[in-house]
């Protein structure tokens, strides 16, 4: 990654074995399941340790969620950002390379398809 062109030619797609939802206003809801063998463990005993961990995402992130498809690139997804929420999406770019980048490096949510 050079230049900024390069970034926002970037393409993710969300990662093969990420389970969520999506409400009917088009929000998302993503399901980490909890099986790691303490988690197991204690569910053995009978403690009350739910099977997934919900994360439900915001207006912004479920939208820019829903937008990761394998083709668009994150300059598509800035551009329909700007269409849908203008001005109230500045600065557009910053904001969402910072998402995009956490939801890939920080949750594994998303990956880069294209590098």
């Amino acid at each position: 990654m050079n230049n900024n062109e390069d970034v926002l030619n970037i393409i993710f797609k969300i990662s093969n074995n990420l389970e969520y939802e999506v409400d009917k206003n088009n929000i998302v809801t993503i399901l980490e399941k909890q099986d790691h063998r303490v988690q197991k463990f204690f569910r053995k005993l009978r403690f009350r340790i739910p099977e997934y961990k919900k994360i439900t995402l915001d207006e912004y992130a479920s939208y820019v969620f829903l937008q990761i498809d394998g083709r668009k690139t994150v300059k598509n997804i800035g551009e329909n950002l700007e269409v849908k929420y203008g001005d109230k999406a500045h600065p557009i770019y910053e904001r969402l390379l910072l998402f995009l980048n956490h939801i890939d490096v920080n949750c594994h949510y998303v990956e880069k398809i294209n590098l």
